[in-house]
């Protein structure tokens, strides 16, 4: 089995196993799930000045019961597509395709073999906007990055974003299921050359294309230790 498929494979596995998250990831979803829906409610929201200091009083108290929880000290797998391959995968906690992260829409994106092609779709709330009725276009960048990152996976290794360019070519709207597709195109020594375009229906709003560095496995270690060293230090000052 060559190098990109085995990344694929492995990519489709995790999807496989995404409905049996271990552990409390399941409630993580869930609670991910409320405060996108705070979120939302909040950005389009004309209720009275002492309806939103109750609840606000309520996501005080939440937060400062969350403060006294335990921490974890050995995150799972990784949070960023264009690592895919290179650890393990576990992207829960991306703030483009976590679900169990809020920030996240989130993103979903699949990776066929077949035709070489990342297909995603996304739909953002309200909470997401820039100009009216339209997605925030950093938004789009950060969605593109994460799709084009994966795209990664094609070229059999890993790699780190090094430059994403963004043409918008029509206001995204806010509140339409988008679609989007990203594609490895080549590579030249450690760049790898890949490209995407979003769609509204059929209507293209946004293309990139990204130059990713490949990088050598063994450095991903050193990124979790050094990580790891920082949690130590922090939880010693």
């Amino acid at each position: 089995m060559s190098e990109i498929d085995d990344s694929i494979d492995r990519i489709a596995n995790y999807r496989e196993q995404l409905e049996q998250a271990p552990g409390t990831w399941p409630a993580k979803r869930v609670l991910a799930d409320s405060i996108r829906q705070l979120m939302d409610c909040l950005c389009a929201t004309d209720a009275p000045e002492e309806e939103l200091l109750a609840i606000a009083a309520q996501v005080r108290e939440s937060a400062e019961r969350f403060q006294i929880q335990p921490r974890m000290t050995n995150l799972p797998g990784i949070a960023e597509g264009s690592l895919a391959g290179g650890m393990e995968m576990f992207m829960d906690r991306s703030p483009v395709v976590g679900r169990s992260n809020p920030l996240a829409p989130p993103v979903s994106l699949d990776p066929d073999h077949a035709s070489k092609i990342v297909h995603g779709s996304v739909y953002f709330g309200r909470a997401y906007e820039g100009a009216p009725g339209c997605v925030h276009g950093g938004y789009v960048a950060a969605t593109f990055d994460e799709a084009l990152g994966l795209a990664c996976v094609f070229s059999g290794v890993p790699g780190m974003t090094g430059e994403i360019t963004v043409r918008y070519r029509k206001p995204t709207p806010l509140e339409v299921p988008l679609r989007l597709e990203a594609r490895f195109d080549r590579q030249d020594g450690r760049k790898i050359y890949n490209s995407g375009e979003l769609y509204a229906g059929d209507l293209l709003v946004a293309e990139s294309s990204g130059i990713f560095i490949s990088i050598e496995r063994e450095k991903f270690e050193a990124l979790r230790q050094a990580q790891l060293e920082r949690q130590k230090k922090s939880a010693n000052s």
